[in-house]
């Protein structure tokens, strides 16, 4: 049987693999695989085919309705009129909610981003036979395991 564990890198992976080592599971049959870190960075803007869920516009959209609410306002007093004061503040707002997003997101956030240290997690393949399923299985939870799955091999 083989058992899959995902784990964030940290000294909780040893200690799972030490405590495997000494209830007899060999050092063989112990599998680990890192994965690797994102080298690109990601795409700020959406296609129609795939989305993040991170919005640009949000903030622009409603500046854009509150500045043309007031720019309509005092264009009542102005010689263009309200209407087109009213879109002009509205383009204002938009580009400005679209630039504190922008800036938001490709500054602010990236250097948290950096900070945090977003990590690759670690797979680990344990080959094992079927009465020490529960044993493995309860070592890896124990050792702070992101997910844990059983695969039964099929015998030939």
């Amino acid at each position: 049987m083989q058992i899959f564990a995902t784990f964030e890198y940290s000294t909780y992976l040893e200690l799972a693999i030490s405590e495997l080592e000494k209830k007899e599971i060999k050092r063989e049959n112990i599998f680990i695989v890192p994965l690797d870190n994102r080298t690109e960075d990601r795409k700020m803007f959406d296609s129609i085919h795939r989305a993040d869920g991170v919005s640009l516009i949000d903030l622009g959209m409603a500046l854009a309705t509150a500045f043309s609410v007031v720019g309509a306002s005092i264009g009542f007093k102005l010689e263009w009129g309200p209407i087109y004061w009213g879109v002009i503040s509205a383009i204002i707002g938009f580009v400005l909610g679209f630039l504190i997003k922008l800036f938001i997101f490709k500054v602010i956030k990236k250097k948290k981003r950096l900070l945090r240290g977003k990590h690759g997690e670690i797979i680990i393949i344990v080959d094992c036979d079927g009465r020490q399923v529960e044993m493995v299985e309860q070592i890896l939870w124990n050792n702070l395991a992101l997910g844990v799955s059983k695969v039964i091999k099929e015998k030939k």
